[in-house]
């Protein structure tokens, strides 16, 4: 799956949708789910919750391990993706659609974000 080339990703392959009325969606990429493998529980932040630039701010925990999730950004969770907690599955079956895990209201300007086409050299795929 191609990295979709309006957004821009995290070395820790997260992915950030460009701020709409200051509010950026946030997700994982497919190369993460594919490497995670079946992803059966998401822990998310919660509506709220400040989260910080390149710090955890959940977890996805997977038949293979769990790993933390990184905010891409700083600033106020302002949504969670229902639909992934209930079904955590669709992480892995669509991480650049429905399978969003929440929104933030960002704070200052995000720092160390690739390109699609710098995120695809930098995992190689």
């Amino acid at each position: 799956m191609s990295n979709p080339q309006q957004l821009r990703y995290s070395k820790e392959h997260e992915w950030l949708t460009d701020a709409e009325d200051g509010v950026s969606t946030v997700g994982i990429t497919s190369h993460a789910a594919d490497a995670l493998g079946d992803v059966v529980f998401v822990q998310l932040p919660e509506v709220g919750d400040m989260v910080t630039a390149g710090e955890p701010c959940g977890e996805l925990e997977s038949t293979k391990s769990v790993s933390d999730l990184y905010a891409p950004v700083s600033g106020e969770v302002t949504e969670v993706n229902q639909n992934v907690v209930d079904d955590p599955a669709l992480v892995n079956s669509s991480p650049f659609e429905v399978g969003w895990l929440f929104k933030v209201r960002v704070t200052g300007e995000p720092t160390e974000l690739l390109s699609a086409d710098e995120y695809t050299a930098f995992t190689g795929n």
